[in-house]
């Protein structure tokens, strides 16, 4: 008798990994991770403005509140920025709001720590949510920190990439932002309507440099997303650019 009970446990606790397995694969198939997450700023958003991105004015730029910080493990020295991600809080019953779902755009560094709540160290993957968009998945600011489930996502913009010059004639920087598709730009060149295309250097975050001499030249921008895609914005400053200005190419 004990054999037979031994038996029976022994297959449904078979039937138990069969199952957990298989829940775990349709996961990794639907791009799902596991990490946790915390908020930074106020109710209102104030504190998150800025930020490791480069980006400066998030209501202006497009971003808003829908926003998050990362984690070195997923910053990557910059290259996610601009990406977009699904977030839901998961297994934790007390503190998680079930199906709520949030997208946000990654626009700022979470850096590492010492002590008990280092929770942006390698080689964790940490959201640093802003605190409204922390709310929607989790039921107050109370929780802390909660474990998530996120995943990658297409990222969904109004208009075309936006480019806005900063600089002087001998050193031309250029923010990108307002990207669509998988959002994460790897790499820019500019092309002045006397020139070739030129090669641009990721200066920090989303802001691309490049030497001078293209005052008074049209300006063309070729932009590489993370999945290898590319987009040509042909003519897209005239020349008569000026410093501080945005200028709108085409989009993902």
């Amino acid at each position: 008798m004990a054999n037979s009970k031994d038996s029976i446990a022994c297959s449904v606790l078979m039937i138990l990994i069969v199952i957990d397995i298989s829940i775990v694969g349709a996961i990794d198939i639907d791009g799902w991770d596991y990490g946790h997450a915390t908020f930074y700023g106020d109710v209102k958003g104030h504190g998150t403005e800025g930020g490791a991105c480069g980006y400066e004015d998030l209501w202006a730029q497009g971003y808003g509140l829908e926003t998050t910080a990362l984690s070195s493990a997923l910053f990557n020295n910059g290259q996610t920025c601009g990406a977009c991600f699904e977030i839901m809080c998961a297994h934790d019953s007390k503190w998680c709001w079930p199906r709520s779902v949030i997208k946000v755009t990654a626009t700022n560094f979470c850096p590492s720590s010492t002590g008990p709540q280092a929770w942006c160290n390698p080689p964790l993957k940490h959201f640093d949510l802003s605190m409204p968009m922390f709310l929607k998945i989790a039921k107050a600011p109370q929780a802390g920190i909660v474990p998530i489930r996120f995943r990658k996502i297409w990222c969904s913009k109004r208009g075309g990439i936006k480019f806005e010059l900063q600089g002087n004639p001998n050193f031309l920087l250029v923010l990108v932002y307002n990207v669509g598709g998988v959002g994460d730009v790897v790499n820019v060149k500019i092309k002045g309507s006397n020139t070739d295309w030129w090669q641009m250097s990721r200066n920090w975050g989303q802001k691309w440099n490049v030497g001078g001499g293209l005052v008074g030249q049209s300006l063309s921008f070729q932009v590489t997303t993370s999945d290898g895609r590319t987009v040509w914005s042909e003519n897209v400053a005239p020349a008569n650019w000026g410093f501080g200005q945005t200028y709108e190419g085409r989009n993902f």
